[in-house]
């Protein structure tokens, strides 16, 4: 059930039986020269659309905003400035609570966008809601992948996302660009022990991390499959989840009455 293609009269059904909403999240950012710029996004929102099919829930439409400063050096990144992004992710949870959502569910398809929605998951604890906030995470094992894939590395416009854009979006695909040598990390930063936000950069000048030449349609049909099911699963759970609204209850109940005296 895909948000933009629901009649009024279906969209205050679908919020009355499934309860859950998804919001897929990517970026527009260089997926080097030879996947499209949406590819993050696309593919979350293709998962999410087949995981809604297996576990009904309603689709948020495809969101292409989220943190891809590391990308601002290169053509076709779209990034917003850091509060304004926080505030745009928030007041979109607030409208699709406000639309009668109770629980809403981030499937995240950029890895660039990892820190920034622990912070907003985080952040929940700011201001009581009438919705809950689950981000997904980890719900296929590595193995499985890795028993799909040729390559034993990657992280960004690899076997694995390429394979899924071929089965996906296959047009969208110019393996004819795919770079002739794998690219694995530089190690620019060297030995030095702290987190700065160019480690991507001093890593991945090219935003090409892994090798695409194994990369195969049926290979991201499987991806996709062991994606969808997890995803399917993960939404069950929320639906069934009566812990999340209680503590959140419990929290602000306190939090109240400690501001309150």
């Amino acid at each position: 059930m895909q948000w933009e293609f629901l009649t009024a009269p279906a969209f205050a059904a679908a919020v009355r039986d499934t309860g859950v909403c998804i919001l897929p999240t990517g970026v527009l950012e260089r997926h080097s020269d030879h996947l499209p710029l949406g590819t993050d996004f696309l593919h979350a929102h293709f998962v999410a659309c087949r995981a809604a099919e297996i576990e009904p829930a309603v689709v948020f439409p495809p969101f292409y905003f989220g943190q891809i400063y590391e990308a601002r050096a290169f053509p076709g990144a779209f990034t917003l400035s850091p509060a304004l992004l926080l505030e745009l992710f928030q007041g979109v949870l607030d409208e699709i609570g406000r639309n009668g959502f109770r629980k809403i569910l981030i499937y995240n398809g950029h890895g660039g966008n990892h820190h920034f929605l622990r912070f907003l998951a985080q952040s929940a604890l700011w201001q009581e809601k009438p919705y809950q906030f689950y981000l997904a995470q980890d719900l296929v094992e590595r193995s499985q992948v890795d028993a799909i894939l040729t390559s034993d590395f990657g992280g960004h416009a690899d076997e694995e996302e390429t394979s899924q854009i071929l089965f996906e979006f296959p047009g969208a695909v110019d393996m004819s660009q795919v770079p002739p040598v794998p690219a694995r990390p530089l190690g620019r930063m060297g030995d030095l022990d702290a987190y700065n936000g160019f480690w991507w950069y001093a890593d991945y000048p090219e935003h090409y991390a892994g090798d695409a030449r194994p990369a195969t349609a049926e290979k991201g049909r499987k991806l996709d499959e062991l994606q969808a099911q997890g995803l399917a699963r993960f939404i069950a759970k929320v639906k069934a989840d009566q812990v999340m609204p209680a503590l959140a209850v419990e929290f602000f109940e306190r939090e109240r009455g400690l501001r309150e005296g």
